[in-house]
């Protein structure tokens, strides 16, 4: 069994096959929690994720992350060098300080979150060329309830989550007006996960 505190790799005999249906079927729910604002899906967790590091964060960050997409680590995941090294083997992603070039960026509680100008938000001729935050809430039950309009949302949805930052409606308005521009946001609570893409509109309820 892979220790999960120093962060080591899955058993040489982990199946390929085993690893691979991990895989899908969290791609699987990131691209249903893509399509459908506001919705919680199931992940697979990966084995061996240190402790430092929410699992559903290495979740994410395993299933997308490679060689090419840069990740960025917020201040408390960078002091934790296990992190590092756990998500160099799993993904191949280099690890960069400037938050800016990352492609992803992991954000270990989601009041801790940085703005979203300090990250790329692409271009009008290359709005992929944008980050994608992802960041671990307490819960899903939480007072700040939200209602969700936009593509993958037939009318309005709601959904609540917490604790997020006091500015969380300002900000998300902010990039939305950016659009198509901006940056997506993918939120974790344990093995669950929801995502509010940059052409969701999103305002406060009570």
């Amino acid at each position: 069994m892979a220790n999960a505190e120093a962060g080591t790799p899955p058993p040489a005999g982990a199946g390929r096959d085993d690893e691979g249906l991990r895989a899908q079927r969290t791609f699987t729910a990131l691209m249903r929690a893509m399509a459908e604002p506001g919705m919680i899906e199931k992940l697979v967790i990966p084995p061996g994720v240190p402790a430092a590091l929410p699992r559903g964060l290495a979740a994410v960050a395993v299933t997308l992350a490679d060689f090419e997409t840069p990740l960025w680590l917020d201040e408390q995941l960078a002091s934790a060098p296990e992190v590092a090294r756990y998500l160099r083997f799993a993904t191949g992603a280099p690890i960069v300080e400037d938050p800016a070039r990352a492609v992803f960026a992991l954000v270990s509680r989601a009041t801790a979150m940085p703005p979203f100008t300090w990250f790329s938000t692409g271009s009008d001729a290359y709005p992929d060329r944008s980050v994608t935050i992802v960041t671990e809430v307490q819960t899903w039950a939480a007072m700040q309830r939200f209602e969700l309009t936009g593509p993958g949302i037939a009318t309005a949805r709601s959904f609540a989550a917490g604790p997020l930052p006091a500015d969380f409606e300002k900000r998300m308005a902010e990039n939305r007006s950016l659009f198509p521009r901006g940056v997506d946001l993918v939120i974790t609570s344990g093995d669950e996960v929801m995502a509010l893409p940059r052409s969701t509109c999103l305002r406060e309820i009570s």
